[in-house]
């Protein structure tokens, strides 16, 4: 095994989350096998690592559905983050009875400007069984996990993100109003403009380095190679324009459309109507056309592509793979454990069975989730 450690959770307390009314693990770098019946709570502790990046966590949960059934004072999750530089602690949580809205993050004991500011400390990836519909559902979602691995490695994307969408309501709102007021449109637009073309560079480039790292596996590796490109007009325009243009373009493409979206009740043009394409390579076949099983290594293959990316970018990221061994045949599960030990990033898994995990016997950590409560396995 690699001895360098990279960043890690060496311990995690809750509060009130979830199913957990208090709960503190101290946890090794490597692997980490979370195993326990449907039900237990071991995604929950997944999602709770996942509130250590900026957003709404795997889930995308509202916050008051996280706090335990009956908890008097909304949820907390406390975090020791380790590396070779020392440890930094990282608190989040809610409280019912505040006056204040979100979840409130402290740093070091130091309430944060942004959640951006955790980015500094960790990354957190994760992929989940929801997230085997992403070839054949909605674009929306293919959006947004584009957006968590560009935010891996650009940790302005999120701002970004946040401004344009920002802008997008409030020109809707304008939309739906009726209103006339051109230099409130024309303000709104070209802030869309200039957010919309930054969001598509960072889409495009993060595209470009995952398409280039994909390129160097092996053609008969145990992850189908994938073909990944954006669809979109101002996606294509990035590639063959300077960025100001392209802003001038999407600035002018948002004033004359007013009348047309005023009728569709929405905004039609910008970096939210982009899609992700991915193809299986071998097969020249479009992802959402191959088999439930081809899907799913086809994404196992991006995520741990973007994995060597942000490690040689930074430090590996932190990677949550919720029932990820359930539907790989052995040697495909072996071929995953011996790339995440490759990768020397910690990792989090879950699974029913504790049989699936039994390569990493003495190469992970155990544990084992009951009604809350969570174990060293035996």
């Amino acid at each position: 095994m690699n001895e360098r450690v990279g960043t890690y959770v060496s311990k995690l307390s809750l509060t009130d989350f979830r199913n957990y009314t208090a709960l503190s693990l101290e946890l090794k770098p490597g692997a980490v096998v979370f195993t326990g019946e449907n039900g237990a709570g071991k995604t929950n502790l997944l999602e709770a690592v996942s509130f250590l990046s900026p957003g709404r966590g795997l889930r995308r949960a509202a916050y008051a559905e996280i706090a335990r059934h009956g908890a008097a004072d909304g949820f907390a999750v406390h975090a020791r983050v380790s590396n070779g530089d020392g440890d930094a602690e990282i608190g989040t949580g809610t409280a019912q009875n505040s006056s204040e809205s979100g979840r409130r993050i402290r740093i070091n004991g130091v309430d944060t400007r942004s959640a951006e500011e955790l980015l500094e400390i960790l990354r957190v990836v994760w992929m989940t069984p929801a997230m085997d519909t992403l070839f054949t559902g909605p674009a929306g979602d293919r959006r947004r996990f584009l957006d968590r691995l560009v935010l891996a490695v650009d940790a302005n994307h999120a701002q970004r993100t946040l401004d344009y969408e920002k802008a997008m309501r409030g020109r809707n709102r304008l939309l739906s109003e009726d209103s006339r007021d051109w230099a409130w449109f024309d303000a709104i637009e070209a802030q869309m403009a200039e957010t919309g073309v930054a969001i598509a560079a960072a889409r495009s480039e993060l595209v470009r380095l995952l398409q280039a790292m994909v390129a160097k596996l092996p053609d008969e590796g145990p992850f189908p190679r994938a073909l990944i490109a954006l669809e979109g007009d101002i996606e294509r325009a990035i590639d063959e324009r300077p960025a100001v243009e392209v802003e001038e373009r999407l600035r002018q493409a948002l004033a004359t459309g007013r009348s047309r979206d005023r009728a569709a009740g929405r905004t039609l043009d910008g970096p939210h109507r982009a899609d992700l394409l991915v193809r299986h390579s071998a097969k020249d076949t479009p992802a959402e056309l191959c088999s439930t099983g081809e899907q799913k290594a086809l994404l196992i293959g991006l995520v741990l592509s973007h994995a060597r990316l942000t490690a040689e970018t930074g430090a590996a990221p932190i990677l949550l793979l919720d029932e990820v061994a359930a539907h790989l045949d052995p040697g495909r599960r072996h071929a995953l454990f011996a790339i995440l030990e490759e990768l020397n990033c910690q990792t989090f898994m879950t699974g029913t069975e504790p049989t699936l995990f039994l390569s990493l016997a003495g190469r992970a950590q155990f544990l084992t989730v009951s009604h809350g409560e969570v174990s060293k396995a035996r």
